[in-house]
């Protein structure tokens, strides 16, 4: 068997001029990449072994062979600094907000290895990012796990400068509107940060070990499910200044919206003791464009908006667009204005950029 991946223009959507020469003169900003962190993940694995956890714990062989072929791939991809620059100008992309990656969002440690991760991880991202502070934009990672040091860690980025944090789905199978997390919600809309949430592999995915499913089906199923929780929990009722970014393009609810409304006034059981139809806290989430199609981007904007959509890319992986304002900027539905926005003005506005 021929094991490969590419890292390369998406096979979603036809080819057309690369981004770089169809771009506005506007700021355009990746909003969604990724640094890995050496430091954080050797002290980690002097106190745990996390083995197969998150897109590794499900898959089958072939999937496991091509992730062994990522994961030499991207060995020095996600530390380099000049390739990601040299990748950021052939892509016609001024600024890119720099995210850990999903494994190094660690929440299954003791307490004091949780936030001493954290801090590693976070240092590294600053250091990471000052090396180019006109074109790199640090967010961080919080001990999710334990609200009360989370809130404590958030407010410690925001001192460093940070824009925002990335938290994943969920908490060690614990959801996001879980109790222990109202500390970290109440200090992030104090903040105003803008919190990612970006998946890590479906949680049971028995089912999703073959054909990369943990991934193509698992990832946007996970970020469906948080957001549902965050909606009929409460968390944005009771926090309605949060700003959340849920990332490719949020998972299947963003395409899938009416059930949630329909449930909510069809059954108690649903109605989740909500003032608002469901779909109204939607008007508080961003969406990335990291969806591949020019139609279902089409549509997140008809259904949320131009000013709630962001550009990103998930560089470097696998699953990564590797020409988004190519993307944006080749809709014909789309106006100068439209474009502008969604390529770097929103970020611009939601970030309190320059």
């Amino acid at each position: 068997m021929t094991v490969w991946n590419k890292y390369e223009p998406t096979a979603a959507r036809p080819a057309g001029k690369p981004g770089r020469e169809i771009r506005p003169q506007t700021t355009t900003i990746d909003i969604h990449a990724h640094v890995a962190v050496p430091q954080a993940g050797a002290y980690v694995a002097q106190h745990a072994d996390l083995g197969l956890r998150g897109l590794h714990q499900f898959q089958g062989p072939e999937t496991a062979a091509v992730n062994a072929k990522q994961d030499a791939d991207l060995k020095t991809r996600m530390v380099e600094f000049e390739p990601r620059l040299k990748n950021l100008d052939d892509m016609g992309i001024d600024m890119q907000v720099i995210l850990p990656p999903p494994g190094q969002c660690y929440y299954t440690l003791p307490v004091d290895v949780a936030v001493k991760a954290a801090h590693l991880v976070n240092d590294g991202i600053a250091e990471f990012c000052a090396r180019k502070p006109d074109r790199l934009i640090p967010f961080g990672t919080v001990p999710l796990s334990f609200g009360d040091e989370a809130a404590k860690e958030l407010e410690r980025l925001a001192k460093l400068g940070f824009k925002g944090v990335q938290i994943l789905t969920n908490i060690d199978g614990k959801e996001l509107s879980d109790p222990i997390t109202e500390p970290f919600w109440k200090k992030a809309e104090e903040l105003g940060m803008l919190v990612v949430i970006h998946p890590n592999g479906f949680t049971h995915g028995e089912r999703l070990k073959r054909f990369y499913f943990n991934n193509v089906i698992g990832n946007p199923l996970e970020t469906t499910i948080a957001l549902h929780y965050l909606i009929f929990d409460g968390v944005l009722e009771r926090h309605p200044k949060l700003k959340i970014l849920a990332v490719h393009g949020g998972g299947y609810l963003g395409a899938y919206f009416g059930r949630i409304d329909h449930t909510w006034g069809a059954r108690s059981d649903a109605h989740a003791n909500l003032p608002k139809r469901p779909t109204e806290y939607l008007k508080q989430i961003y969406f990335d464009t990291v969806v591949f199609s020019t139609g279902q981007l089409e549509t997140l904007v008809k259904t949320y908006g131009a000013d709630q959509i962001v550009m990103g890319t998930d560089y470097p992986f696998d699953m990564a667009d590797y020409d988004p304002v190519s993307h944006v900027a080749s809709i014909e539905a789309f106006d100068s204005a439209t474009v502008g926005k969604i390529v770097g003005g929103n970020t611009k506005r939601i970030l309190g950029l320059a």
